[in-house]
């Protein structure tokens, strides 16, 4: 499937979502956000000849931004420079920091004890999709990304509780 960068640029526009909950689950430094974010879209735009419409494009990104996400967090370990530049998050204006904000500063940071598969099932969950889409996103099997999902869940709900936080 031929997409042009018009095309392109505007499927990415139109699920820019998916981009910034990937690199602000990911990263918790806002500096570190904008490099991923960035990283991500670089490494779609150079596989998206290999988009062949199997799937939606939205799976399609979740892919990528998954993937990308997964080696940028390994070459992110091993620098030894990884101090914050600044406090000011530029993500703060985005649709996903404003609704609920404490809320989701409280689910980010029960994220942070997640591994990088989990933190992948846990997005995908909430964007409503089913366990056989979350299966094709990450390569796995339809009863694997179930378990997943359900050990996910229940980690999460384990930590949130065992900190005391309060909705």
């Amino acid at each position: 499937m031929k997409i042009t960068e018009k095309e392109f640029l505007k499927k990415v526009e139109q699920h820019k979502g998916i981009l910034l909950k990937v690199s602000r689950i990911y990263c918790s430094h806002p500096e570190d956000r904008k490099d991923l974010f960035q990283e991500i879209i670089l490494q779609m735009w150079k596989s998206v000849k290999r988009f062949k419409g199997n799937c939606q494009f939205s799976t399609w990104m979740y892919q990528v931004a998954i993937n990308t996400a997964l080696v940028f967090h390994k070459k992110d370990k091993r620098r030894p420079d990884n101090i914050p530049l600044a406090t000011n998050d530029a993500f703060a204006n985005d649709p996903y920091q404003q609704k609920h904000e404490k809320q989701l500063a409280i689910f980010y940071q029960a994220t942070e004890g997640l591994n990088e598969v989990e933190k992948a099932v846990i997005l995908l969950y909430m964007d409503g999709y089913s366990s056989d889409q979350i299966a094709v996103a990450l390569g796995i099997t339809s009863s694997n990304a179930r378990v997943k999902v359900n050990r996910t869940k229940n980690k999460l709900q384990n930590t949130i509780e065992a900190q005391n936080y309060e909705f």
